[in-house]
């Protein structure tokens, strides 16, 4: 007579999967992606800096001819970074990155060289860079709020989960303008703590958030799906479809 499977074992191994899914997923932080996600909030940061700094240096040779040299070194730096020249992207970005000030272009150049730190393989270049921004109380709040991301999902592996909520959970919320990977680190930390009540209902929320990237969204919906929570019709896979539905054939006569 066979015996009946084992629930306890078979629910420890799903979320084992899991786990090696999304660590995969963390780890595979490509700077395109990073780009994808962050470009816009960056790019807009630093063109309503750049734009307020001109105008307040309108009368001063001196200070318009440094946002000119900014501006200037970001266009480069964005030039070398699509063409996939890392260290000549990195070079143009850390002057900027070395000015005495708390502004977007500055904490705009660190998260950006962090990333490239993270593309070189060099995470402790990159954590140190990330939190340089996240603990500037000066620096503009929202990349404060990304570079605490960055840094959790830098460090993630060495951290106690409940390190991770504390630090991100105020930015898992919807309508945050990164609670899309900062509620995926959350609901990571819940997993590593058996806590799978409160990862479930995080994992579908990223699913149904239409403003977050479709990778994230589908990687979140199917950890939902698995979890039993019922969000299914609301996730969608990377193309931007929709995730668990079978299209209808024509043969069933239906």
């Amino acid at each position: 007579m066979a015996l009946p499977p084992d629930k306890t074992n078979t629910s420890n191994a799903q979320q084992d999967v899991f786990l090696r899914e999304v660590d995969d997923a963390l780890r595979q932080d490509q700077f395109e992606g990073f780009l994808s996600r962050y470009g816009k909030p960056l790019g807009a940061a630093i063109v309503v800096a750049l734009a307020a700094f001109g105008g307040l240096l309108s009368w001063n040779h001196y200070r318009t001819k440094g946002y000119e040299e900014r501006t200037e070194a970001f266009v480069q730096a964005g030039d070398r970074l699509q063409a996939s020249n890392l260290d000549g992207a990195a070079e143009k970005l850390r002057p900027i990155a070395a000015t005495n000030g708390s502004d977007a272009n500055a904490s705009s150049a660190r998260l950006m060289l962090g990333a490239i730190a993270l593309k070189q393989n060099k995470p402790a270049d990159a954590l140190k860079l990330f939190r340089q921004v996240a603990d500037d109380a000066n620096a503009p709040q929202p990349l404060r709020d990304l570079a605490s991301v960055r840094a959790v999902a830098t460090n993630f592996d060495a951290m106690q989960p409940q390190d991770v909520i504390a630090q991100l959970k105020p930015l898992a919320v919807p309508g945050n303008p990164w609670f899309g990977p900062a509620a995926e680190l959350v609901g990571m930390a819940y997993l590593k703590q058996g806590n799978q009540g409160q990862a479930g209902p995080l994992f579908a929320a990223i699913a149904k958030d239409k403003t977050a990237d479709p990778g994230l969204r589908s990687r979140a919906g199917q950890l939902a799906a698995a979890l039993g929570v019922d969000a299914v019709a609301d996730i969608v896979n990377e193309k931007g479809e929709p995730y668990g539905k079978t299209p209808a054939k024509a043969a069933d006569g239906e």
